[in-house]
């Protein structure tokens, strides 16, 4: 970094400038924080991934996860409580389905993204995580 005669910053001669990204309102990003705070669990990872399938039960995700039934029905209060989830009563039992598909667009490409590992690196170098969800 290049330091200006009144202290403001200079670029290298050979760089060029790119414009600043379009300012999105406070309350925008905020709300993105918000959707990206319920998204960042495993089993809601897990569950999206599910829905992005087919709509489902909550015994449907139980017997799908391997978690169980009160871990998932916590989980999808969070994302229904964030609009990732509807639920829809059917009888005795509440089938979830994703409200849109950009929701499932964003946990599939960060699913992808760790999964081609991180640039540079050899995959084979990565010790796989054996967390449970």
């Amino acid at each position: 970094m290049t330091v200006g005669v009144r202290g403001e910053h200079v670029h290298s001669p050979e760089r060029r400038v790119p414009p600043p990204a379009p300012r999105q309102p406070t309350r925008t990003l905020s709300a993105a924080g918000e959707l990206l705070r319920a998204l960042a669990a495993p089993v809601r990872i897990a569950i999206v991934l599910q829905l992005r399938e087919a709509d489902r039960c909550v015994h449907e995700l139980v017997e799908a996860l391997g978690v169980a039934q009160p871990l998932i029905s916590q989980h999808l209060r969070v994302l229904k409580a964030a609009g990732v989830v509807h639920g829809e009563r059917h009888g005795r039992e509440v089938v979830y389905r994703l409200v849109d598909e950009h929701l499932a667009h964003i946990v599939v490409d960060a699913v992808t993204h760790v999964d081609e590992g991180p640039r540079g690196i050899n995959q084979a170098d990565r010790t796989p995580r054996t967390e449970e969800m």
